[in-house]
């Protein structure tokens, strides 16, 4: 994965990531690395037809392409890049429904994945219990501070980034976590109502 993000740039390529399975087979394939689409349906508990239709869906839109194989029957895919971006601030209406739509199913993906660790959390050790979590934040910023902020975020993650393409470099005891953010605005309240947040 030579890249580090892929950037999608028109509405038919964000409303064609914006499927849940679509987005679980990249994910995957992440995270695990290149494997055909019998080891991808094996692995989210979907059909092999299903999963080859939106691989090739996906590489479609360039974000998985096909790998060599461990021998010619064996057609492995990989993601082309580790993350995928896209714009929120276009003028063109067709464009910011797409990057909507596509927001809102990544936001149901990280719910979703919420949800079930809760289910799963007790089995979890203490180690790994008093680790994870969820927290929030109230900040007064103004848009530029923000992008600031942000960048200094995704400046701090980037220390883990070798450990996502080369499990060597893996510390021992270490698992894949997921980080969510979310930087929004809140609404305004209506006049003569007090934040007390």
């Amino acid at each position: 994965m030579p890249e580090k993000s892929i950037k999608l740039t028109d509405p038919s390529a964000l409303r064609g990531y914006a499927h849940p399975l679509r987005m679980s087979l990249l994910g995957l394939l992440r995270r695990e690395g290149p494997m055909t689409a019998t080891r991808a349906a094996a692995a989210l508990g979907d059909n092999v037809p299903n999963c080859s239709f939106h691989l090739r869906q996906l590489a479609k839109y360039g974000l998985v392409e096909r790998v060599p194989g461990a021998d010619a029957r064996e057609r492995p895919w990989q993601a082309t890049a580790p993350s995928t971006a896209w714009d929120d601030d276009s003028d063109d209406p067709a464009m910011r429904a797409a990057a909507d739509q596509l927001t809102t199913v990544v936001v149901g993906q990280h719910m979703r994945r919420a949800e079930a660790y809760l289910a799963m959390r007790a089995g979890e050790p203490a180690e790994w219990r008093r680790a994870a979590g969820v927290s929030d934040a109230l900040l007064y910023c103004t848009p530029s501070e923000l992008v600031e902020l942000v960048g200094q975020i995704d400046a701090l993650l980037e220390r883990f980034d070798a450990r996502r393409a080369d499990p060597a470099s893996r510390p021992e005891g270490s698992r894949a976590v997921q980080l969510v953010y979310l930087a929004m605005p809140l609404a305004p309240l209506p006049t003569g109502e007090v934040d007390r947040r």
